[in-house]
């Protein structure tokens, strides 16, 4: 291969990067400048895809983590014959267009990810990475690697300065993530100019700190250099690799080495100028030349031949291990709420008061041994989220074969992991920690939500019930948080039986991460909790004559039970509505939600140990609350219950007050 069709691969990489940019008015021409070489030597000399099989398990994944250079990696997308034309690229940033300002996953074929947030992309990189090990272990046999690919970053001086990256990539080290290699391009600008007003640190020696093999590479056009590097870290299975590259952001342009090249087009006399250099057979804008489309045509076509050897492999390992392969079809086949339900005993619990915390913990493990691509684990918590799934190994560098996690204190990469975990195929993750720490996990839980990802979000300690930690440890806002994100389920049971429902409606979930949002303290198992908790808000109590509906979620049903029984004696009739879920009552018919919540009922109260915020679409002009907005204290639970007034008197009281 020519050096000369090599640099005009490159050029054509640049070219269309920068004029996508300049046509949009908008966007960050820098880094694919500068860093093309890098990107072009990964997908050339290294990347197994196929285009036309976007969903090939055994692709190597590309994760471009500086997600503000997008352009790069349409660029990329349209030249190895992906669905992403010129006109596409044309329309970069555009409404509705398959080329928006960061990557999209499920959005545009072939973006693995959706990244943006800085160092969102490289932890996401290492939950792939660990899914790789994962179903290697589970699957591999003696001449038939059928899952053996590598998963690569492209990653900024953004990525670096983020916690969330430092998190990631310390457990990637602990867990000698082989083919994890994270390439650095390392150009020492940021929007507000040098690296060094605020960052300083030697980059790849922390990273030889967490366990990482180093490189570096000086010279940032050097494909061969590159290359070496890659091939070099491949070889080297024992430990995650990290390469830094040095680059120039914006090269080959008037603002090259400046923070001016970083967001905002160069302009159009620059871009000629810049093909000028580059010796481009074409100042026109978006122009390929017939001998880069040939070049990238033929990476293609080896790219395909080498799938095409993998799927005669998989076919000879099928009839070899039958029942490996039927364990992999079910692996990838849709769970319904059925086939959960039908767990022998699914729905068989002692009658007595039990935390939801603990309940969880049983489902979790009545679903494992149905369900063996289920795996999950707890942010150095499992003994307090019973989340640990019994008679199963850890997760480890010596056991990839694990199905318990260990993401150590480290919510906000445990959050992205996990949607990398979800993200590769065929797995059934599930993630925890406490529920007032989903602010730490809250970036990555929202980006579960905008991929469609559904990740299950174990959340237990979830009120003033966690007492004597006192108010650090007692959510109050968070409901309302994790309510307002769009596309995501909160579920917040009140029983047993509600909670068993809450695991089924996770395991099966398609498109939307699940929350269960799990109490410490012990509950009651009530008489009419259902099926019906699906439907989000369902009546679990009713009266003989309706003057009133008090609506509570969780562990609050059962007061608001308790206290329609105390209004009855005074001959006030209480409906009483268990709401675990608002996002899926909106989802329900008007019909369905005028049954439960009649308009014309408009004395309602909402009991929740928790901020009244997100209940007002339900309690109308004319209701009152029984909430929590204000912080907790530190107590037994049962003491900080009755001082904030999560009391039957209080509720009659309100109820009485209401009325008149």
């Amino acid at each position: 291969m020519s050096q000369n069709i090599e640099n005009l691969a490159v050029n054509t990489i640049r070219a269309l990067s920068v004029d996508a940019v300049q046509k949009a008015n908008s966007g960050h021409p820098g880094m694919p400048l500068g860093a093309a070489p890098i990107a072009y030597t990964i997908w050339s000399n290294h990347l197994n895809f196929n285009p036309n099989e976007t969903k090939w398990m055994n692709r190597d994944r590309f994760i471009l983590s500086a997600g503000h250079a997008s352009a790069l990696l349409y660029s990329l997308l349209h030249l190895h014959s992906f669905d992403v034309s010129l006109d596409d690229l044309k329309e970069f940033r555009q409404f509705g267009s398959k080329t928006p300002g960061h990557p999209e996953y499920g959005h545009t074929e072939g973006v693995e990810a959706t990244t943006g947030p800085l160092g969102a992309g490289l932890s996401t990189a290492v939950g792939l990475a660990m899914a790789q090990e994962h179903m290697a272990a589970k699957y591999n046999k003696d001449g038939y690697p059928i899952i053996d690919n590598f998963t690569f970053v492209l990653a900024g001086d953004g990525d670096m300065m983020e916690g969330i990256t430092s998190e990631a990539s310390s457990l990637a080290g602990t867990l000698e993530l082989g083919r994890l290699i994270v390439l650095y391009d390392s150009n020492s600008i940021t929007i507000e100019g040098s690296t060094d007003i605020a960052f300083k640190e030697n980059v790849r020696a922390r990273y030889e700190a967490y366990g990482f093999e180093t490189f570096l590479v000086e010279d940032g056009n050097d494909l061969e250099a590159i290359n070496a590097a890659i091939v070099a870290a491949k070889s080297n299975l024992d430990k995650p690799s990290f390469i830094e590259v040095r680059t120039k952001i914006g090269f080959g342009t008037d603002k090259e080495g400046s923070s001016k090249a970083h967001g905002a087009p160069i302009g159009e006399e620059a871009i000629i100028e810049m093909k000028k250099n580059f010796n481009y057979p074409s100042m026109e804008p978006f122009y390929v030349d017939d001998k880069a489309k040939e070049h990238f045509s033929s990476i293609v076509a080896e790219k395909v031949e080498v799938f095409d050897e993998w799927e005669a492999m998989f076919a000879e390992y099928s009839l070899k291990y039958p029942e490996l392969a039927k364990q992999w079809a079910d692996d990838f086949s849709e769970i319904t709420v059925e086939d959960i339900l039908n767990i022998e005993g699914y729905l068989e619990f002692e009658d007595k008061p039990q935390a939801t915390r603990n309940v969880s913990g049983i489902m979790i493990n009545r679903i494992k041994d149905h369900y063996p691509n289920m795996i999950g684990g707890s942010a150095d918590l499992a003994s307090s989220n019973m989340t640990f799934m019994n008679g199963e190994e850890s997760f480890s560098a010596d056991n990839y074969g694990g199905r318990n996690l260990h993401f150590g204190v480290r919510e906000h990469a445990m959050a992205a992991i996990g949607n990398g975990l979800t993200l590769y195929g065929g797995l059934k993750p599930y993630v925890a920690t406490f529920f007032v720490f989903s602010d730490f996990l809250k970036p990555m839980l929202r980006l579960s939500a905008l991929m469609s990802v559904p990740l299950t979000y174990v959340l237990t300690h979830d009120s003033i019930g966690v007492g004597e930690d006192g108010p650090t440890h007692e959510p109050v806002e968070q409901l309302t948080m994790l309510r307002s994100i769009p596309n995501t389920v909160t579920f917040r049971p009140a029983d047993a039986k509600e909670t068993a429902y809450g695991w089924a409606l996770a395991m099966t979930s398609k498109t939307t991460p699940v929350s269960l949002i799990l109490t410490r303290q012990n509950l009651p198992q009530l008489e009419n909790t259902g099926i019906d908790a699906l439907k989000g808000a369902y009546i679990v109590h009713e009266p003989k004559s309706m003057d009133l509906i008090l609506m509570a979620s969780g562990s609050e049903v059962s007061l608001a039970i308790e206290s329609a029984k105390a209004l009855e004696k005074d001959g006030i009739g209480a409906r009483v509505v268990s709401v675990p879920s608002m996002e899926l009552f909106k989802e329900q018919t008007s019909e369905y939600k005028e049954s439960v919540l009649p308009i014309a009922m408009r004395k309602r109260i909402a009991i929740e140990a928790a901020s009244s915020m997100s209940w007002g679409h339900l309690l109308g002009l004319d209701g009152d609350t029984v909430t929590l907005d204000h912080f907790g204290g530190s107590a037994p639970g049962d003491r900080l219950f009755e001082e904030f007034g999560f009391t039957v008197d209080n509720v009659v009281n309100k109820a009485k007050k209401l009325l008149k």
